[in-house]
């Protein structure tokens, strides 16, 4: 018989539903709310806890995306070794602990938000709590198809809700029009999932990200249409001083607009460069 699914009790369901919680209160400029959410994060999902270890079995499967089956099956077998070496008795009272400050800290509507994937964080928490071979046999082949599809095809298979993110979104592209580059989605969703982790995540991204600009920019310098054009040398050289300056600056939406425009401009020079 298959597991019935408990999203309470399934850590990723939880820990994702808290982010998009989160993420509704940073758009909403709700700053309360977010601290409450963050200190819970912070407090449950702290390094070796539990918790962080039954999330990290959770995410080394959900979070893989394009591999072949044979990487697939192993991370899967690798992702069971780990979650049978986590006390379920430990992880039982912590999870109880953590719906209970949910419920009284923040709201049992938090359970009903919907989360990407749903679907496959429910078949990760049947595989790691069933008992019956066929349906783990399954349930496994099933993960492992979900692995092994390449990323831009389950986001097509995966209704995302992006009602809050797209809220966000919309404020920028109010501000400063058109739709927004697939490296500046990137960058704005380390931004509004960046307080779980101190901005850890977003400060390196960021910092690979302005060294990526950095390059594009200096290999434009060479192109035909700005080496021969004195004003766009300096402009240009103009923008990598800024991209320096940025990389030594505490992380900001200031800062983030700024990353952002000049992601938009590397992409525009390149584009005028291709079409002539």
């Amino acid at each position: 018989m298959k597991i019935k699914h408990n999203k309470k009790r399934n850590t990723a369901f939880v820990y994702e539903a808290l982010i998009k919680e989160a993420t509704e209160a940073i758009v909403k400029n709700d700053l309360e709310k977010k601290q409450k959410i963050v200190k819970i994060i912070k407090n449950y999902f702290a390094p070796f806890s539990e918790l962080k270890r039954d999330l990290d079995c959770y995410r080394s499967l959900y979070e893989t995306r394009g591999l072949d089956s044979e990487t697939s099956e192993k991370i899967i077998k690798e992702a069971k070794l780990s979650k049978m070496l986590i006390d379920p008795a430990n992880l039982f009272k912590q999870q109880t602990s953590l719906i209970n400050d949910i419920n009284k800290d923040l709201s049992p509507d938090i359970f009903n938000n919907f989360v990407p994937n749903y679907k496959t964080l429910a078949t990760i928490f049947q595989m790691f709590n069933g008992s019956n071979p066929k349906q783990q046999i399954m349930l496994e082949s099933q993960l492992s198809d979900f692995m092994s599809t390449a990323e831009e095809e389950a986001e097509e298979m995966v209704p995302i809700d992006n009602i809050v993110y797209n809220s966000f979104v919309k404020k920028f592209n109010e501000k400063y029009g058109d739709s927004l580059l697939k490296e500046q989605k990137e960058l704005l969703m380390h931004y509004i999932t960046s307080f779980v982790d101190n901005s850890l995540e977003l400060k390196i991204f960021l910092n690979e990200e302005i060294g990526r600009l950095k390059i594009k920019l200096e290999e434009a310098k060479t192109t035909d249409e700005i080496k021969s054009d004195a004003s766009m040398i300096n402009k240009t050289d103009s923008v990598i001083s800024k991209l320096d300056n940025y990389s030594k600056e505490i992380v900001s939406e200031s800062l983030l607009l700024a990353v952002l425009k000049t992601q938009k401009l590397v992409k525009e020079i390149y584009s005028d460069v291709s079409s002539s």
